[in-house]
């Protein structure tokens, strides 16, 4: 695609999935997202998440075709006390900044150190979803409920209609299997990419959609029939509740602590996805201060050090937002669905409309029949989510607290990246494979000094040379 091998590929495959099923984060971000599901009732917290990972797995489907062609670039304090602290926003920022700085320690190692670290992520995952199976099975003993409960009771704690809160809760699969694109961002970084990419792509989807399936299942098994209080929890984490039902306080506390743990590396793996993507973007002159963002570290192993840290800053300053409310920090948060989705649709769109004639397939490929009505459908689902995403989970006419400014956030930032574009940077902003264009400028520039040196490489074999790894340099022409 024109540009120059910066990044050492140090990762293999199963550290390419490890990045994506460590971001996705299967059990603590199903616990942070049981706010969505549970208000369906049981029966629509796992069909909804059956459903909408399988309408996933269909984008992951047409993400797959792209990267396999064009692999480029709260609650266990207040447990803990019974009730009598309760944390400060101010508190809570601490705690997140002190993640964040140290998530930037951690992200700025060598990659090959990271990616050896990246099979602890995913044994610490799969341990946590093991363990939380067992001893809620084993802690409501005598209080499970039946299969009827579980697939056929339909609940509604929302304003909206039934149908429409079923389709809310879609929003807890949406949100956890939403990181898979983290495959994409380290592709620079993967031996064998085309291969590599698709794959892991795939098998993170379909372990959170298997493995997701069991566990709201055993959830609506050894819940609490009582579904408000489990929502409305006075630990304010309805997860938590579960614990403390099945299992009592300190029970609790340690699965709440195991919890925060693989959260903690859920941060890291997203610091490290997101510092990638940076700097690709970087790379094309793309954002603000792109030339201080852009250099590579050799010094820590060909890592993008100062994206790295642009991610911490831009984190930290964000974070402050919790400062002034809740609703607030949601509203940029939100930006996760309704931007991804987005960011995934257009390339989808560009190669079913296009990109037809244009398009060539890697060695994943779905097939000439299939590969443009798969991308039809999952451009279909990308829109419908981003919609979904906007909706006040509430119901119609919430209060100020309750309102859901996800669309007054997306609104600023697409409107505002747009009217940047069509001012200002469509009149100097060359878009992707601006590497190619410096490089050939360089390419001239050798050219230049080689025949004042004596010596003259033929246009062709710089970029030769390039292509097949080597440098070439004025001394290696032809006299």
């Amino acid at each position: 695609m024109g540009y120059q091998q910066e990044l050492k590929r140090n990762f293999r495959a199963v550290e390419i999935f490890g990045i994506a099923f460590s971001i996705m984060g299967l059990m603590p971000s199903i616990a942070s997202t049981l706010s969505f599901s549970l208000p369906a009732g049981p029966a629509g917290m796992v069909w909804s998440w059956f459903v909408a990972s399988g309408c996933i797995f269909v984008v992951g489907l047409a993400m797959a075709d792209l990267g396999s062609a064009y692999p480029t670039s709260g609650a266990l304090l207040v447990m803990a006390s019974n009730g009598a602290i309760q944390p400060s926003s101010r508190i809570i920022y601490a705690v997140f900044l002190a993640c964040v700085l140290s998530h930037g320690v951690l992200a700025s190692t060598s990659s090959k150190f990271m990616g050896r670290l990246l099979y602890l992520f995913i044994f610490l995952n799969v341990a946590l979803i093991l363990a939380t199976l067992v001893a809620l099975a084993v802690g409501r003993a005598g209080q499970r409920n039946g299969a009827l409960f579980i697939f056929a009771e339909v609940d509604n704690l929302t304003a909206w209609p039934t149908g429409w809160a079923f389709m809310l809760a879609w929003l807890s699969p949406i949100w956890t299997i939403g990181s898979f694109d983290a495959c994409v961002y380290m592709s620079e970084e993967a031996s064998n990419a085309a291969k590599a990419v698709p794959m892991g792509i795939l098998s993170s989807i379909g372990m959170c959609w298997g493995l997701g399936f069991i566990i709201v299942i055993v959830l609506a098994h050894c819940i609490s029939p009582d579904i408000e209080s489990i929502l409305h929890s006075r630990f304010g984490q309805p997860m938590a509740q579960i614990y403390y039902d099945a299992l009592g306080k300190q029970g609790a506390l340690g699965f709440t602590a195991f919890l925060f743990v693989v959260q903690y590396f859920m941060g890291l793996s997203i610091c490290v996805a997101a510092s990638r993507q940076v700097w690709a973007f970087s790379r094309d002159g793309a954002l603000p201060f792109s030339r201080l963002i852009r250099p590579v570290s050799k010094r820590f192993g060909h890592v993008p050090v100062r994206a790295i840290w642009a991610c911490v800053l831009v984190a930290s300053v964000f974070g402050l937002l919790s400062l002034v409310a809740p609703a607030a920090a949601s509203a940029v948060f939100s930006l996760c669905i309704a931007g991804d989705n987005l960011a995934w649709c257009i390339p989808i769109l560009a190669r079913a409309v296009w990109g037809r004639a244009k398009f060539a397939p890697g060695p994943f490929y779905t097939g000439r029949r299939c590969s443009v009505p798969i991308a039809w459908a999952a451009v279909a689902f990308l829109l419908f989510g981003i919609v979904l995403a906007m909706f006040p989970p509430g119901g119609p006419a919430p209060a100020r607290e309750d309102m859901n400014y996800c669309v007054v956030v997306n609104a600023a930032v697409w409107g505002g990246a747009s009217l940047y574009y069509f001012l200002d940077a469509r009149k100097w902003f060359r878009g992707p494979g601006g590497a190619l264009a410096a490089a050939e400028e360089e390419e001239d520039g050798e050219a230049i000094e080689g025949e004042a040196a004596g010596y003259i490489v033929p246009s062709g074999e710089v970029e030769k040379g390039r292509r097949a790894g080597t440098n070439i340099s004025q001394g290696d022409g032809v006299s």
